[in-house]
């Protein structure tokens, strides 16, 4: 026995620190204007990749404050999160019929958007040590990526073994202080005077043709 604990103790010492020694994970997309952007990730997430890559794409674009309200929406099951590209097996509900989807697909799944609360408020953290305006905070970029498979095992009938795996994911994201539009400055404007009228590039062509120019 004794010989068998020093083999696992081995093991895991090989394992720590093959994990210390690990490079770590860069983000996939860095921001255009890093003074006015904060940026968080998670990896290895113990969440399913499909239902997480759905609920990323339906806050993307948001502002904070609106993306933590609908995300806390589906946990109370008032909303539910569109299914726009893995729509095998999902069922059809009225609240996502303003999603624009022709066949009414969507789910609420609790876990995913628990996950993601957790990374926009770790985002809202990350921007409040940078002085940035949280009310103003947009985000501009989110990345879901599958990670590698866990397994497990499942035992069947006739003494047989099925592989029994699970969808981990990484998630990634990226948000930025909207500016404000800038409003065009009005022309000052002469008495009197007209606007050139604009002539299209057709209508110079047969008028040098009438006069016998010939087209250029």
């Amino acid at each position: 026995w004794f010989f068998s604990v020093l083999a696992v103790f081995h093991r895991f010492h090989r394992l720590f620190h093959r994990l210390d020694t690990m490079p770590a994970r860069k983000y996939a997309k860095e921001p255009e204007n890093p003074t006015q952007s904060c940026k968080t990730k998670g990896s290895d997430l113990r969440i399913h990749f499909k239902n997480t890559r759905e609920a990323a794409m339906a806050i993307r674009g948001l502002p904070l404050r609106k993306a933590v309200r609908f995300l806390e929406d589906v946990i109370d099951h008032k909303q539910a999160v569109p299914f726009r590209r893995y729509q095998g097996g999902v069922g059809r509900t009225s609240q996502v019929k303003n999603a624009g989807l022709s066949r009414g697909q969507g789910r609420w799944p609790v876990k995913s958007c628990e996950v993601l609360l957790g990374l926009l408020k770790n985002a809202e953290s990350n921007a409040e040590s940078k002085n940035l305006d949280i009310d103003n905070l947009h985000i501009t970029w989110i990345q879901v990526n599958k990670a590698q498979k866990q397994r497990r095992r499942t035992y069947r009938a006739h003494g047989r073994i099925n592989p029994y795996m699970s969808s981990p994911c990484h998630v990634e994201m990226i948000l930025n202080v909207k500016s404000s539009p800038v409003k065009r400055a009005k022309e000052d404007k002469v008495e009197g005077e007209k606007k050139p009228k604009k002539v299209s590039q057709k209508k110079l062509a047969r008028e040098r043709m009438r006069s016998g120019g010939g087209a250029a």
